[in-house]
């Protein structure tokens, strides 16, 4: 995928905006080409410096940049020249959907694993081990905990990870 092509998908975009939030998305959203500084592109996108080198380092940590540094030889003050690197994107988002995928199937098991309980007072929700210890009273309010169905949640979980598995061409492993 080209990478202007990249930077006009919207899922790109979203994900971009996720990592370095608004202020720094003016910096994600229009690299330059080859290499450029943070005072370049600060005066460029008419931001703040300290937001510029904050996405920046963000986009570093993620490996959607890097840096090469230079010691002017008079004043000894290093600068740092920026390049980035947003064709690894598409591999980093599959990634993440593969965490999702396996955080959902963990989490899944887990709701099916358990029974729960409900102070619908709180809004607090409760294991069966610890509505027992609590009596199967709120330590909060005191009111009694109810039985909660979760099997929306599960199904909604279910669906979501079929979803994901389609996405990811990932075989059905039930548990």
């Amino acid at each position: 995928m080209a990478f202007e092509d990249l930077l006009e998908d919207p899922v790109i975009q979203k994900y971009l905006h996720e990592l370095v939030g608004p202020k720094g998305m003016p910096v994600a959203a229009a690299p330059p080409d080859g290499e450029v500084t943070d005072e370049e592109l600060a005066e460029e996108l008419g931001l703040e410096l300290n937001d510029v080198r904050r996405a920046l380092f963000i986009l570093y940590e993620n490996d959607l940049a890097t840096y090469r540094r230079l010691r002017d030889e008079d004043s000894g003050w290093l600068t740092y020249l920026w390049t980035f690197e947003y064709d690894k994107i598409p591999e980093q988002l599959e990634e993440e959907l593969y965490r999702l995928l396996e955080g959902l199937e963990d989490r899944r098991q887990y709701e099916r694993d358990n029974e729960f309980y409900l102070c619908e007072h709180c809004g607090i929700r409760f294991e069966f081990g610890e509505a027992m210890e609590f009596g199967f009273s709120c330590p909060d309010c005191g009111n009694q905990v109810e039985a909660m169905e979760n099997t929306r949640l599960v199904t909604a979980m279910e669906d979501r990870i079929e979803q994901l598995r389609d996405e990811l061409n990932v075989d059905s492993v039930e548990a």
